[in-house]
């Protein structure tokens, strides 16, 4: 039996982000003893930023440790929306031990909480006010003592560890129909699980994710797609991925990927028109990363591509059919909204 699992699910003005603060400080409100924060983008708005504050600066009083690891600085070229800058002010006036990570060449890209070292916190959703209001995301609460330990686990390594490249090294373990993935070190192998999940599959197929880059997954969909021997479709963002195509094309290198992508592109995944990233705009950006294959999920911070096999990532596997059913018509609710991806 799987543990207790609430999923909650993001999209575009089907929420404001005061409402999604609430349900973080709700979870933060619930810590006796430790909080141990992994955050890639933490720069909130006046109102949501108090909400938050507030849950934490509670915590404390109630004699809880909180412990904050965030990514700082990364000047690796990548042709999607560069690193955030957090807000370092904000993080200051809380009381709580912060630790910078450097994302330098690759990301700290985390979003999740342990609780208690009982549950945690995951998903795609990062802390800003664009991230709860204007993009789609998913949120996964696990309580489990088994998975938070893993967690634990991983946090340990992040704060021990002078980039996200010496991090990652916790094995995949089930524990009651959940495993929990934790790049880099697992990068390569949780993309050929999910490759694989996919062969697999003889139902569906549901991904969303804002690039789908990543050679054994990319393949996978192509072929599935190719078959016609199972339902295919999704969602991307589109402004990422005809930024990736382009460089594909003047690459050169990577330009075989283009005939698989546009495999998958005919008909069957959607692509967001989001606004592309510039200093100021808006942050809109089809941001969840779920695939379902059958009755198997994968959720987490994990884009479907290279980089994020060499980011600090984590993705929890979960065998269970009313999750793949709820995620699937996520999937398929976001893939409505959008215009078909075409290359």
């Amino acid at each position: 039996m799987n543990p207790p699992l609430t999923v909650h699910t993001l999209t575009e003005g089907g929420q404001t982000a005061e409402e999604v603060a609430r349900l973080l400080a709700a979870f933060l409100d619930g810590a006796t003893r430790t909080l141990d924060l992994a955050q890639y983008d933490f720069d909130l708005g006046a109102d949501t930023g108090r909400i938050v504050g507030d849950a934490l600066r509670r915590a404390s009083r109630r004699g809880v440790r909180i412990r904050l690891a965030y990514n700082v600085e990364h000047r690796k070229p990548i042709p999607v929306p560069p690193p955030p800058s957090p807000d370092e002010a904000l993080i200051a006036s809380l009381p709580l031990e912060a630790t910078p990570i450097a994302g330098v060449p690759d990301l700290m890209h985390h979003k999740y909480v342990v609780r208690d070292r009982a549950s945690v916190w995951t998903g795609s959703t990062n802390w800003t006010d664009d991230s709860w209001s204007h993009q789609e995301n998913v949120i996964v609460v696990v309580d489990s003592p088994a998975i938070a330990a893993e967690f634990g686990r991983d946090f340990e390594q992040l704060l021990a560890a002078d980039e996200p490249a010496q991090t990652g090294g916790v094995p995949p373990t089930w524990h009651d129909g959940v495993r929990a993935w934790f790049t880099p070190r697992h990068g390569p192998e949780l993309s050929h699980r999910i490759a694989q999940a996919i062969a697999l599959a003889r139902r569906r197929v549901r991904v969303c994710s804002p690039v789908i880059t990543v050679g054994p997954v990319l393949g996978a969909l192509a072929c599935a797609v190719a078959a016609r021997r199972v339902d295919v479709g999704g969602c991307v963002d589109e402004t990422q991925v005809r930024g990736v195509a382009s460089q594909w094309r003047l690459g050169g290198g990577r330009s075989w990927k283009l005939p698989l992508l546009a495999r998958i592109a005919g008909g069957a995944f959607a692509a967001k028109p989001s606004t592309p990233y510039g200093t100021g705009t808006l942050h809109d950006f089809m941001h969840a990363k779920v695939t379902v294959a059958d009755d198997t999920v994968f959720v987490g911070s994990f884009n479907l591509s290279r980089s994020g096999e060499r980011n600090a990532e984590n993705v929890l596997e979960v065998a269970d059919a009313a999750i793949a059913d709820r995620l699937a018509a996520y999937a398929d609710e976001v893939r409505s909204r959008y215009p078909p991806l075409v290359l």
